[in-house]
């Protein structure tokens, strides 16, 4: 068996146990034996409504958010050349999180209970317009004749900084119901989730993913630098705009079910660089498997730690992501 295969196998089992542990876990126990005999039909009526209703829908919508946001920092640390972007850092997850705050604070309507398609489906629409606004700013202020990495790193940041401020001064001027739901947005929270968003979001994280996969071998050849590129036919420019409109895509979707989840997509880019090298068809599915199971294990541990109350998932995600980051930034040369 190939190194990478071992890698892939050993990843999906730890991610299978870490699936099976979250359905585990809750104010009501399921031992593990009691959740395949529900899977089999042969469950109690609790047992079904705690796994089909509330940690199954959540558990699948956590894998989809962290492929999401692990195929999209990918993406963004090919095009830019630079390790430390992210759809968190670069400012594409305040985008849509600003959007979405505005839509939550006019409108009255539960966002996180059961509502239909039509109701849900004006959440993702409304945060791909606020990730697309800010990666249309930072284009406009960025890009001048040529794509430069640093200038688009910087603007990003420079946007990002920005939308925090407003959502950070909106905060001071709403409800105390608004204002649960914004921080339920700013740090990032899979709270509520239902069949209904994962139907919505399921389809589109596919098609991107496919054509991801599909455009691997390119991102491997932007490793190389503008001018080889070129030489071997590759059309820089219009490459560099798909894979930017993939990845920001991406994070929007994502940010349109869970909030601002930051580092996730720096985090399992990484860690996959550092197990099966650069080819980036791996990188992506190696990337997706390991994003899921930090974020499907911080969630279960966001959501017991302090039963009943739940802690934003994005905030134990970022806890667990910053001593890499700080032990990165220290060992590898490429920050130096």
């Amino acid at each position: 068996m190939k190194k990478s295969s071992l890698f892939f196998l050993i990843s999906s089992i730890i991610l299978i146990l870490s699936i099976l542990l979250y359905l585990n876990l809750g104010s009501f126990k399921i031992t593990i034996t009691d959740i395949f005999k529900t899977f089999l039909g042969q469950g109690t009526s609790s047992q079904n409504f705690a796994i089909f209703n509330l940690r199954l829908p959540r558990v699948i919508l956590a894998i989809i958010v962290a492929f999401s946001l692990s195929i999209s920092g990918v993406i963004f640390q090919t095009t830019t050349k630079n390790p430390l972007a992210e759809p968190g850092i670069i400012g594409i997850n305040s985008g849509a999180a600003l959007f979405v705050i505005l839509l939550i604070s006019s409108n009255t309507t539960s966002y996180y209970s059961k509502l239909p398609i039509s109701t849900i489906l004006l959440i993702p629409l409304v945060a791909i317009t606020g990730a697309m606004f800010s990666m249309i700013l930072i284009y406009v202020f960025a890009y001048k004749k040529q794509f430069k990495p640093i200038k688009f790193i910087l603007t990003g940041i420079a946007i990002n900084t920005g939308f925090s401020a407003i959502i950070s001064f909106y905060q001071l001027s709403v409800s105390k119901g608004d204002y649960n739901q914004v921080l339920t947005w700013i740090c990032g929270s899979l709270w509520g989730s239902n069949w209904n968003y994962i139907i919505l979001t399921l389809p589109f994280i596919l098609i991107l993913t496919i054509i991801a996969l599909i455009k691997g071998k390119t991102l491997d050849i932007l490793t190389l630098g503008d001018e080889l590129s070129y030489g071997v036919g590759v059309n820089v420019k219009k490459e560099m705009a798909l894979f930017i409109f993939i990845a920001s895509l991406l994070a929007a979707i994502a940010t349109s079910v869970a909030g601002n989840i930051a580092f996730l997509g720096f985090i399992a880019p990484h860690i996959s660089k550092s197990i099966i090298g650069y080819s980036h068809r791996k990188i992506i599915l190696l990337s997706g498997i390991i994003g899921s199971i930090i974020l499907v294990l911080s969630d279960a541990l966001a959501k017991n730690l302090f039963s009943p109350i739940e802690i934003p998932v994005g905030i134990i995600v970022s806890i667990l992501s910053v001593p890499y980051f700080i032990f990165l930034i220290i060992k590898d040369r490429r920050f130096k």
